[in-house]
């Protein structure tokens, strides 16, 4: 068998010291992350990350930064997650849109609402990403292409 991990992006969208997340279930548990995603075939990561950010969500963004590149390999399945997270501006919403299988519902938080809800969180990597943001780490988009 080949080991391949799994390419995924998310989307870190702050507004008013809110960041939008999507409350979902996952594996049998309800949680939060940040719209996140896979990649597509014929995709750019900036491409999913829009794309993802709006199926599961319904805010078109744009993109302006990237937080950073990491590796995960998640306890519950064993895959490895190679995740690209983007920083991006909210530009419109589609109250009406469907929201993608799983999704409850897209909500912003505030950071303090994000720490109570530290057990419920997707992954240790969805609240490190925030705080790493916070901390004003930043990259360009042409870092990844």
């Amino acid at each position: 068998m080949t080991w391949a991990p799994h390419v995924t992006v998310a989307t870190i969208i702050e507004r008013d010291n809110r960041f939008l997340m999507v409350y979902e279930e996952a594996d049998g548990k309800k949680v939060y992350n940040q719209p996140a995603g896979h990649l597509d075939p014929n995709e750019t990561l900036t491409q999913a990350a829009i794309r993802e950010t709006l199926e599961e969500t319904g805010w078109t963004v744009e993109l302006t930064g990237v937080v950073g590149v990491n590796l995960y390999t998640a306890p519950s399945n064993g895959i490895t997650y190679f995740r690209t997270t983007f920083i991006a501006h909210p530009i419109s919403h589609d109250q009406t849109r469907t929201l993608d299988t799983g999704i409850i519902e897209a909500v912003w938080l505030s950071y303090e609402e994000i720490l109570e809800r530290k057990d419920q969180l997707r992954s240790p990597m969805t609240l490190q990403i925030i705080d790493e943001y916070r901390t004003g780490r930043r990259f360009p988009l042409g870092v990844v292409g």
